[in-house]
């Protein structure tokens, strides 16, 4: 809990930090590097209170041991089947985000640069993962014999397995996968199967009564070719699947409901209320973008479609003021702004799941694991975070907006 939530508090902090941000700098005109100065002293606010919320909520020792029972450090470059690859993928990333950051001063869309690296790092795994198989290089934690489908899937959790047993007590589950007799393996792999049969959400995602389906021969040929491209091919096998592939349409839907919304009129109707109930007063603003912004995350399917929702009728609000309106339009503009960059990212912390695509793709990496958060769990969880991140971001914004208009 207290990774996503600093996750997610710290993605306010640069342009490129959250595709919310990339639609409030354009939606409203921000420079790149005035973006960072207003959020920075929001995001330390946000982080200091965050911290004090989550320590003072799990301080109990059921949560938080007093003393760890582990007789010594672990080995955690054993856990690397492939350290040359993972060298290359921290080399690429790194390389990626920090020419993201330069390029974003220069109005040049993410995606143009993103795009590049994801190519070179799939083109490199390929020919990575194909030189090891010609030239017979296992990967480490490999004993040189050929590992079925389901031991390449889980040979990572069979490492970590391996040095906890050395400190501690592993479940029985866990002992059974170091057990290399077929007898103990093929009950771990019923359990397993057991285990998605009951839940759906497990990482072992395999279906088991489709390929029965299936013309025996044709059955055995595509099993057959299954392993073959498991064992030459490695990294795509086991992380191909696992890219959050779902969370595209979902995303795209979000932007079609917006604009059919501006289409139909409400986003004028959204403006004028805003109008009413602000007066376009820089504090009244504030307050109610950056509150209807963290509701909006969770009632609006994600972060990023109550930050466009949001930004539009903030826009129709200023369009439709008179010239000779005595309002100070750009302190509107820029308090709103702010205000929502806050609430978008500190709205991802929130009572849903589908607040922010962050918090699907944390929820899927957290089953592909084992292990299982329900919502109304999670909701418990982030509640007091957010309240008092949503009062201290928002004071410091009033703060920062009363110095400078």
């Amino acid at each position: 809990m207290a990774e996503f939530a600093a996750a997610n508090t710290a993605s306010m902090v640069l342009f490129v930090g959250n595709p919310t941000n990339v639609v409030i700098c354009e939606g409203f005109r921000v420079n790149n590097a005035a973006f960072t100065a207003y959020t920075i002293l929001p995001f330390l606010a946000c982080s200091i209170v965050r911290f004090i919320a989550l320590a003072a909520q799990f301080q109990k020792s059921k949560f938080i041991p007093k003393s760890l029972d582990v007789a010594g450090d672990l080995d955690v470059r054993s856990v690397l089947l492939d350290p040359t690859g993972a060298w290359v993928g921290s080399l690429l990333l790194g390389t990626c985000l920090v020419v993201i950051i330069i390029v974003s001063f220069f109005h040049v869309d993410v995606w143009k640069i993103s795009l590049p690296f994801a190519l070179a790092k799939f083109a490199y795994d390929l020919a990575w993962d194909n030189y090891r198989y010609v030239h017979k290089i296992p990967m480490l934690g490999q004993t040189g014999a050929k590992k079925s489908d389901e031991d390449l899937t889980s040979a990572q959790d069979d490492l970590v397995l391996r040095q906890l047993r050395q400190h501690r007590t592993i479940p029985a589950i866990g002992n059974a996968r170091e057990d290399k007799s077929p007898d103990v393996r093929s009950n771990v792999r019923q359990a397993t199967s057991d285990t998605y049969a009951s839940d759906p959400n497990s990482k072992y995602t395999q279906p088991m009564s489709t390929a029965s389906l299936l013309p025996p021969k044709l059955h055995f040929a595509l099993r057959h070719k299954k392993h073959q491209f498991s064992i030459r091919f490695p990294t795509l096998y086991t992380a191909f699947p696992r890219l959050p592939f779902a969370l595209v349409p979902f995303a795209f839907s979000q932007f079609i409901l917006i604009e059919a919304l501006a289409h139909q009129g409400w986003i004028e109707i959204f403006g004028r209320w805003l109008v009413l109930a602000s007066g376009r007063k820089m504090f009244p603003t504030i307050w109610l973008i950056g509150v209807l912004g963290v509701v909006l995350c969770n009632l609006s399917g994600t972060n990023i479609g109550a930050t466009i929702l949001l930004t539009k009728v903030v826009r129709a609000a200023s369009l439709s003021a008179p010239p000779d309106v005595d309002i100070n339009l750009e302190a509107f503009n820029r308090s709103a702004a702010i205000a929502l960059a806050v609430a978008s990212n500190i709205g991802a912390v929130s009572f849903t799941f589908s607040a922010s695509l962050a918090g699907l793709l944390w929820r899927q990496i957290l089953n592909q694991k084992g292990i299982f958060i329900r919502q109304r769990t999670f909701a418990m969880w982030n509640m007091l975070p957010l309240a008092v991140m949503t009062v201290a971001g928002l004071g410091v914004v009033c703060a920062q907006m009363a110095v400078l208009y």
